[in-house]
């Protein structure tokens, strides 16, 4: 595989800066966790662009949480394992499920404002795989809301640095131990030296050709993880949404939320067919794997680039209030979905699978933390019940925090004389881009919805093939780093594809 570090340095002669916990990313995740770590440790938190850009601030339709008290517990609970295909780690469901109220009175105590009815009552929505209504939301910018209230409180805190336009290249481990990270800013490559580090990097979306993701979910966490020795698992797991907006001028597709069809949006194909009554008894509100599949066996069965969701049966002023980011997108788009289909299709959204951890986030590497989409606690399963991703952002954030809290002590510092070396070529930045266009096409071939054994295999030699390559180069610039995360997390959802068998969940196999 890759060599252990992308780029060349020597920890006793670079810059180096300290601090106690250093979190990387700066979506819900690594925010929720920096406001609940004790004001006595110093954090720093990176972002490769802008604190503002991640998938987080991208979510649509809600948080998931039991917040009344009719028992819903024990629906939500059944309600993920079922769409999870019951593969799920059961523990952490169940602390996903209980923790939920404490964290959304949390999160609406540091100011992030929910939708409430006319008597302050939180609304609550309705979406794939749910028996119930609990989907709590901000109109449909629910991420964007709970970002915005986060940063507010962060940035309020005077232990928290965040270090915007800043590359986390690759964890720090030496004897076992995760001891920092290696970063460049500008031109400028330094270590930060902490005690522990928190991996919440996000989704993968960018190994894929077309995605509902942020342009930075290129896998960074995961790939930097597994270059440092941490376990890796269910990566054969990638959720696609169903119903991305479709538009073949543009990779990064918009995402029509799901909770349009909770509000009562039909499923349509090209002959105007309600459709999914064939396909499983919830029909349009169906988990998210077999609605994915059923769109891509109508798109395939007539042979159509899309198919179409349908809301104009509802009142004018519910869809543009309820709706307001929707509504206005697909307007600019010259599409009025109070009156006009809405044309869309499966993009890669999600993975189930990452940085495996317990429930207090540690991974295998003493002092390495993750959390958020870019960890693997199990809770999804093998597929994603909508709208728990916001909310495992914060209840496994919480936890991390709680045992960062009980486990470092200041001035513990781990400092070890790392080198990295090695002659590499200086690689042109066309290749980079050539190869990374080369990996997507082959992930959006052989790793999509419907995968088969034959297929796989081509991937998995073609993407050795790519890596081959790539270890010989050399570039100090993200695009080399990101090709090389791109390539590494490809590598890994391809073999665990190969090793599964037989079909579950998200992981659907066909014959050759």
């Amino acid at each position: 595989m890759y060599r252990r570090y992308l780029t060349k340095f020597d920890l006793d002669k670079v810059r180096k800066e300290y601090c106690n916990v250093l979190i990387i990313g700066t979506g819900i995740a690594g925010l929720y966790t920096a406001v609940n770590i004790d004001e006595k440790y110093k954090v720093l938190m990176l972002a490769k662009n802008s604190i503002k850009e991640n998938n987080s601030n991208l979510a649509q339709g809600g948080i998931a949480a039991c917040i009344s008290k009719d028992n819903d517990k024990k629906f939500h609970y059944m309600d993920t394992l079922k769409a999870g295909s019951f593969y799920n780690n059961e523990g952490a469901v169940k602390i996903l499920v209980e923790e939920a109220a404490e964290n959304i009175e949390k999160l609406i105590e540091f100011g992030t404002n929910f939708d409430r009815d006319e008597k302050n009552f939180l609304r609550a929505t309705k979406e794939g795989g749910h028996s119930r209504r609990r989907v709590l939301h901000s109109k449909d910018e629910t991420g964007k809301e709970i970002i915005r209230a986060l940063t507010v409180k962060v940035k309020k805190r005077k232990n928290i640095i965040i270090l915007e336009d800043t590359f986390a290249i690759d964890i720090l481990t030496s004897k076992g131990r995760c001891i920092g990270a290696i970063v460049k800013s500008g031109k400028e490559i330094y270590c930060i030296i902490s005690q522990v580090v928190v991996l919440a990097t996000g989704g993968i979306g960018q190994v894929y050709q077309n995605t509902t993701n942020s342009k930075i979910a290129t896998g960074d966490g995961i790939a930097m993880a597994f270059r440092a020795g941490a376990e890796i698992v269910d990566m054969e797991f990638v959720q696609f949404h169903p119903t991305a907006l479709y538009d073949e001028n543009n990779k990064k597709r918009f995402l029509i939320s799901e909770a349009v069809r909770g509000e009562g949006a039909i499923l349509r194909n090209s002959m105007g067919e309600a459709f999914m009554k064939k396909y499983h008894k919830l029909k349009d509100l169906a988990p998210r794997d077999i609605v994915s599949r059923a769109i891509f066996n109508e798109m395939n069965k007539e042979n159509k680039p899309c198919v179409f969701l349908d809301i104009t049966h509802k009142d004018k002023d519910f869809i543009k209030n309820r709706f307001p980011n929707i509504y206005n997108q697909c307007l600019l788009r010259g599409i009025d979905i109070t009156k006009d289909y809405i044309p869309v299709c499966p993009v890669e959204h999600y993975i189930m699978g990452g940085i495996k951890t317990n429930y207090n986030g540690r991974t295998n590497i003493v002092g390495l933390y993750a959390c958020g989409e870019a960890a693997c606690t199990g809770v999804h399963g093998a597929n994603r019940l909508a709208s728990n991703s916001l909310l495992e952002g914060v209840v496994f954030g919480n936890r991390v925090a709680k045992d960062i809290n009980s486990y470092i002590r200041n001035g513990n510092y781990y400092i070890y004389n790392i080198k990295s070396d090695g002659d590499q070529e200086l690689v042109e930045k066309d290749r980079i881009e050539e190869l990374r266009k080369n990996a997507r096409k082959i992930m959006e071939k052989h790793a999509f919805i419907l995968r088969s054994k034959k297929g796989l295999e081509e991937a998995l030699i073609r993407i050795k093939e790519i890596l081959e390559e790539l270890n010989i180069y050399k570039r100090d610039d993200e695009s080399f780093y990101e090709c090389v995360n791109i390539m590494t997390v490809a590598y890994l959802i391809v073999s665990d594809a190969l090793k599964r068998e037989t079909s579950l969940g998200s992981h659907a196999l066909v014959e050759n």
